[in-house]
Formats: C-alpha cells, sequence, structure tokens
C-alpha cells in the first residue's frame, strides 16, 4: 500500500511537471514580448510560501503540481477593453500574441520529443511479445472470421487499410472504427510452412467476453503469446501450486509450451479451449499406415445404440470394472470389435451432434476420420490392444504435451525479430515426437522439444486453495454475476450467468505461465509520430460520434495509468508523461476558445478583420465551451472513478 501511494505520488508531481513548464513557456516568451506577468503559481489552492521578483507575484501552493501564470490584460478591468490595458496580453500586437499561446504547448511537444530521444537512448523499453505480434493468439469460434478459415497462429498485416502495429490496433479500432472492418494477412500451415494470403471484410460484433463494456470485434479476441514457465526461481516443485496437474508431468523452468493435443498453442485462451474440449488422441494403423488422430469424447447417453450393442458396451464395462451408470461413460462414437477395430460409425440422438462429431477438422494437423477395419493401438499414447481397456482408459481425460527446452529461445529480443523467432524450431523434431506418441518407440525428446508425461487437467473448482483466494474469487464472482444481472437483453443475460457457471468447472493446468519479454525501442522520431498519430485519430474519432467518451481517461484515470508506469519503472513512467505531454500540447492548440488555440484563433481573426475583439464578444464566445469543457470534465472524472471503485466492489 505504501509503495502504491509513493507511486501516486511520483504519477501526480509528474503530471504537475508538465503543467508547470506548460505555464513557464507562456511566461518566458510573454515577458520578452514585453508583457506584464502579475503572477505565477507553482501548484493549485492555499500558497504556502509567496514572494515578489521582478514585479511578479511568485507562490507556492499546497497542491504541489500544475500551476498558472496570470498575464495583465487577460480580461477586462473596469471600463478598459482588454486591448486597451497598457503591457496586457490583447495589448500587443496579435503576432506577439500567438508566440506566447503557442510557446506553452510547444514547450509540451518538445519535451515529449526529448523524452523518446532519452528512452531510445537508454536502451528502450521492456514490453510482451503480445503487444506487437502479428499473429493471432485466438479466434472466437463463433466468428465469421473462424468460418473462412482464420485461426491461432495466423498473422495479420494490415486492419482496416492500416498498417497493422499490434494487438493495441485492435483495440482501438474496437471503440473507434465503423461496423465494417477489412483485415488482410496470411494463413500459415505450421506443418509444411504453406502460406496463403486472405483478404476479408467483416462486420463488427460485441466481444463475447465482455458483459460491462460492449467493446466491438470481428473476432480477433487475443494476440499470440509464448507461454513459458515462470517458477519464480523457487525451483518446479514449489513453483507450481498444490495439488497441480503439472506437478509430475517433468515440465521444467523456462520450458515453453509448444503443442498440445494435437494443435501447436498460440495463446492462453486457446490453450484453455485445447484442454477443455471433449476429444481423445488416438494412435491408429491402417494399412500398413500409423497415424495420430483426434476423435470425439462423447458421453454414451447421446449415442443411438440397439440391444446388442448396449449389452456388449455392458460387458466391456463389467471387464473394465468400471463403476457408476453406463449410459454416463464416455467411448468414441464408433462401434468396435472386441480386439479395438472400427467396424462402423455410431449415431448420435441429437442430429446436430451428429454433424458435429463427423465433419471433418478445418485446418487441423491431426484429425483422420476413422474407417471400418482401423486399428486402435492407443489412448492419449496409451497402449490399447481391447475395446474394453479403450472404455476404461476414455473415462479420464489426458493431455498430452510438448515443450521447447531452448533458453536462449525465451532470451529477451529487439521487438522487430520477435515474431521471426516464434517458430524458429525445426518442425522435423515436432513431427518426430508426435507420429512417436503411442507407438513401441515412443520419443521423449528430438533436439529441444520435449514430450511431457500425461496431464490430467482439474476443474477449477476442485482445486486446493487458501482462505484467501477463496474469499478473493468469492468476491469476483460476486462482482461478475452483479455486471451480469446488469444486461438487459434476457438472452444475453441467461448466456452469460451459464458462461460465468461453465468457467468454475473449467479444466486447467495449474502452471503459472508468462509471455517473452522483447525489447521495443524504436527510433524517437517514429515514437513521436506512432502518438501523434494515435492523438489525432482518438480527436477525430471522438467529434465524428465513433469514440465514445466514457472510454476516454480523464485525470484520475490518467494518474492511474502513469502510477502503475511507475511501477513498472522509469522508462515505462517516462514513456507515458511523454504521452500525456504531447497530448497537452496537441489538445492545447485545438481552436477552442478557452485553450491557448483559442487565443490563437482570436489573434488570426483580429489580423484578417483589423479590429480588437471586444470583452463581450470574447465572453459570448468563451463562457459556452467553459460550461461545456466543465461537464465534459466531470462525465469522464465519473467514469475514471467507476472503472477504479468497479475493481474493489
Amino acid at each position: 500500500m505504501a509503495i502504491s501511494f509513493f507511486h501516486a505520488l511520483l504519477a501526480i508531481l509528474g503530471l504537475g511537471v508538465l503543467v508547470f513548464i506548460h505555464e513557464l513557456g507562456h511566461y518566458f516568451v510573454a515577458r520578452r514580448q514585453g508583457m506584464k506577468v502579475e503572477a505565477f503559481a507553482i501548484g493549485f489552492g492555499k500558497p504556502l510560501f509567496t514572494w515578489e521578483r521582478n514585479g511578479v507575484k511568485w507562490r507556492l501552493c499546497m497542491l504541489p503540481f500544475g500551476g498558472y501564470v496570470k498575464i495583465a490584460g487577460m480580461q477586462k478591468e473596469g471600463n478598459k477593453e482588454p486591448y486597451e490595458i497598457p503591457d496586457g496580453f490583447y495589448g500587443k500586437s496579435p503576432w506577439q500574441r500567438i508566440k506566447v499561446a503557442v510557446a506553452g504547448p510547444l514547450v509540451n511537444i518538445v519535451f515529449a520529443l526529448i523524452a523518446f530521444i532519452a528512452i531510445w537512448l537508454a536502451g528502450g523499453r521492456d514490453k510482451q511479445f503480445a503487444e506487437f505480434t502479428h499473429r493471432i493468439g485466438w479466434v472466437d469460434p463463433k466468428s465469421a472470421l473462424y468460418q473462412k478459415g482464420v485461426r491461432p497462429g495466423d498473422v495479420i498485416q494490415k486492419y482496416d487499410g492500416r498498417s497493422f502495429d499490434g494487438f493495441k490496433d485492435l483495440m482501438m479500432a474496437a471503440v473507434m472504427d465503423d461496423d465494417q472492418t477489412a483485415i488482410q494477412g496470411y494463413k500459415i500451415d505450421y506443418t509444411t510452412g504453406k502460406r496463403s494470403e486472405f483478404d476479408y471484410t467483416l462486420s463488427t460484433y460485441e466481444d463475447p467476453r465482455s458483459a460491462k463494456d460492449k467493446l466491438l470485434t470481428i473476432g480477433v479476441l487475443s494476440p499470440a503469446r509464448y507461454l513459458i514457465f515462470e517458477d519464480g526461481g523457487k525451483g518446479v516443485q514449489e513453483g507450481l501450486p498444490s495439488g497441480s496437474p503439472m506437478l509430475h508431468s517433468g515440465i521444467q523452468p523456462k520450458d515453453r509450451i509448444l503443442w498440445v493435443d494435437g494443435e501447436m498453442v498460440f495463446s492462453p485462451y486457446q490453450l484453455s479451449s485445447l484442454i477443455n474440449e471433449s476429444t481423445v488422441f488416438l494412435t491408429v494403423q491402417r494399412g500398413e499406415t500409423v497415424f495420430q488422430t483426434k476423435a470425439p469424447r462423447v458421453v454414451l447417453d447421446d449415442l443411438k445404440m440397439s440391444g446388442p450393442e448396449r449389452g456388449e458396451f455392458d460387458d466391456w464395462q463389467h471387464e473394465a470394472a468400471i463403476k457408476g451408470r453406463l449410459q454416463d461413460l464416455y467411448f468414441i462414437p464408433y462401434n468396435l470389435s472386441p480386439t479395438a477395430s472400427i467396424e462402423s460409425r455410431l449415431s448420435f440422438i441429437d442430429e446436430e451432434d451428429q454433424k458435429k462429431a463427423f465433419q471433418r477438422c478445418q485446418r487441423c494437423a491431426h484429425f483422420t476420420l476413422l474407417e471400418e477395419g482401423d486399428q486402435i493401438l492407443a489412448v492419449d499414447g496409451h497402449p490399447v490392444s481391447s475395446s474394453y481397456e479403450l472404455l476404461e482408459r476414455m473415462q479420464t481425460r489426458r493431455s498430452i504435451v510438448i515443450v521447447e527446452r531452448n533458453p536462449q529461445a525465451i532470451e529477451k529480443i529487439l521487438w522487430t525479430k520477435a515474431d521471426q523467432e516464434f517458430d524458429d524450431f525445426n518442425t522435423k523434431d515436432l513431427e518426430a515426437i508426435i507420429s512417436s506418441i503411442g507407438t513401441k518407440n515412443e520419443l521423449k525428446a528430438s533436439g529441444p522439444l520435449h514430450l511431457l508425461n500425461r496431464v490430467v487437467p482439474k476443474p477449477f473448482n476442485e482445486f486446493p486453495l487458501t482462505e484467501e483466494q477463496k474469499s478473493k474469487l468469492a468476491v469476483e464472482i460476486a462482482e461478475s454475476k452483479k455486471e451480469i444481472e446488469a444486461i438487459q437483453d434476457p438472452q444475453k443475460r441467461s448466456e452469460a450467468l451459464t458462461a460465468l457457471e461453465k468457467s468454475q468447472k473449467k479444466a486447467i493446468l495449474g502452471v503459472s505461465l508468462k509471455d517473452r519479454e522483447v525489447i521495443y525501442n524504436p527510433g524517437p522520431i517514429r515514437q513521436f509520430v506512432d502518438v501523434f498519430k494515435d492523438t489525432w485519430r482518438t480527436l477525430a474519432a471522438l467529434v465524428s460520434g465513433y469514440l465514445n467518451p466514457k472510454y476516454m481517461q480523464g485525470p484520475v484515470g490518467i494518474v492511474t495509468v502513469v502510477q502503475q508506469s511507475w511501477m513498472l519503472g522509469a522508462k515505462e513512467a517516462l514513456f507515458w508523461l511523454a504521452v500525456i505531454s504531447l497530448n497537452l500540447g496537441i489538445v492545447n492548440l485545438l481552436p477552442i476558445p478557452v485553450l491557448d488555440g483559442g487565443h490563437i484563433a482570436f489573434s488570426l481573426l483580429e489580423m484578417v478583420t483589423k479590429r480588437p475583439l471586444k470583452a463581450k464578444t470574447m465572453e459570448r464566445l468563451i463562457l459556452p465551451f467553459i460550461a461545456l469543457l466543465l461537464v465534459f470534465f466531470v462525465y469522464i472524472t465519473y467514469q475514471d472513478i467507476a472503472r477504479l471503485f468497479s475493481k474493489f466492489f
């Protein structure tokens, strides 16, 4: 708590410096133009110390951030118009006033550039691979993008006509783009290395994971990530929680989970989906060929069976000494001989289940529909010689995991090279291990790739938790239910509640996985231009109505962001101060009467008309904007506070 308060104080002071140098820019240029500066305050609130020097009243105020400069003639004094006040702001020429107005924003812009240069010279910032990768980590299976064959591991090159630079672009598009989005890239077959380009224009829809903030998506729900086992320096046993399914898997610190249950893994979402699939990994012999394939793992109660077929299953259950009701047991949807040879397909009671079970899997590396005469050799890599052994093995869901054990492959590298190295391993090593699964000569390792011991995923609600963890989980569940109950649509509310209940029963591996760190260090001009583009795009979206103001950060949100950046390190904090400073400079140059850009606009108008504006005219222009800005300020501050408190209550 003390550390958090300290970082919050650093954040406030840092933001105060940005306001202070802004006002200092106005002060120095005003003095050079011969304007009378009446006061300069460092901070806000009640003055703690005051002194006077060169006719300027200096004040050090109670709140140690920000400040303001008061120049004579900024407003009407007595019967005199502002332009009639000697050495006042409006008493000077329009060009001189423009110089003073520009000085503040210019100082903020220059500060941002200097900060970007400092970060670049210091070697850049440590970031996560997921922030800059072009590879997709997870695609919503219900999305149109998924139906078009885009899968985890595929690459995005352009998004909505713009060059794609990372997942941040998707997040920005989620709150600012139209209801039609174009996406370009290429699909990758990681077995053969073949690439095929795609170019789709898709309708956006609500992110299925969001119950509160209705973000839009085209189906890309996550960027790709490295899945590296992080033991925190404690060793495998201490680095895994009590009761973790991975305890006896043979995993080692810094192992990267690469392949699970028939697929290369690109994100935690995909990993969770794979270990929660109701499938089984089979080793099958067809003639002289041995191959591996996934098959549905279904409850017998979902299948249509004749009396003799049911009787055969009953015999197998007896031979395998499996307790419980026959209809609750798991099996594959095929009729087998006693020696586990395929005789025919079984039918489902539900036609949709029938269609899904025997539908060819699009872009699955290991999926072959079984045929009559196929001999099942192994289940999840465990040899079987009879159907009752197959029935016995299928009652427990096991995952097959292959890891990359190569410390050099997860070392910190430049962000520009991270994507290239993501799949920089020998695919022959991977295929060698996979093709050996369930055979007499099963490989435990090939090159840097290692096959772990079989893992039995454990339901989350059966995982041992401490009292503190249970209490925290209960609070999170209550908050989620509260958000779901606020959903107006009854169907969506029901779906969200069902999803929440299922999430508590989801199987997990019980292992802490981290992404790979990359060094992000583009040139200072590149950083400057990128932030400028993002700022301009945000302003354009706000004016056009594409961006809902509730997604913007107010003062509380800005302090929170800078506080969190301080907790990550000085370079991260300096970057965000540079971003805020550049935003402050750009926004203040907008031609809005209450901002510096408004004073510039007034001066330009006077240069054209050759007549100074009267105080009443300026008041009529300025007062409505003051009211609008106050309302806007209150609104975004309310949104900031609501977001902040939603994390605790």
